[in-house]
């Protein structure tokens, strides 16, 4: 899916280009680590750090259902998942705003779980059961989908601010 792309000039280089869609999905597919932010149920922030893998123009993450980023889902699905370089003049930064799905269809979770293993190796292999991933622990995890509503990208060293719409 082609999304609508628009720079920002306000927060652009003068005679920036935006970046195209096709750069910035190429780095949400290779990125190794992306920051989760949701919301507690009293209001507070939650930011933590996890793996995901880009498949069929989605992020998907794991989590356990007692860890702190699925309790807050459970009352506010809405969440950012940012990635990109900690570098201040080069680099593409990205955050993905939209809204975790759970995903519980056996065919689409040993997808995932094979895509898992593809991108970050068999440390990371996942049997598909109860509706998540088990791991090597036999812990079970829940499996989240978000496609994007909206992807920000904050490109450095010739600073362009695009954004695309879904």
């Amino acid at each position: 899916m082609e999304p609508t792309t628009r720079l920002d000039a306000r927060f652009s280089a003068e005679n920036a280009a935006p970046t195209s869609w096709a750069e910035a999905r190429d780095q949400l597919e290779r990125a190794e680590t992306y920051w989760l932010s949701t919301v507690r149920a009293d209001g507070r922030p939650h930011v933590t750090t996890l793996l995901a893998v880009w498949q069929d123009d989605a992020l998907y993450f794991c989590t356990g259902a007692e860890e702190q980023k699925a309790r807050n889902l459970e009352a506010n699905r809405n969440c950012a998942l940012t990635t990109g370089a900690s570098a201040l003049h080069e680099g593409l930064d990205l955050v993905v705003e939209g809204v975790a799905e759970r995903v519980t269809d056996p065919g689409k979770l040993k997808r995932l779980a094979g895509a898992w293993e593809a991108k970050y190796t068999s440390e990371w292999h996942f049997e598909v059961a109860d509706e998540g991933f088990v791991n090597t622990a036999g812990g079970v995890a829940l499996v989240f989908e978000v496609a994007p509503a909206k992807v920000l990208g904050f490109r450095k060293g010739d600073y362009a601010q695009t954004r695309w719409r879904f």
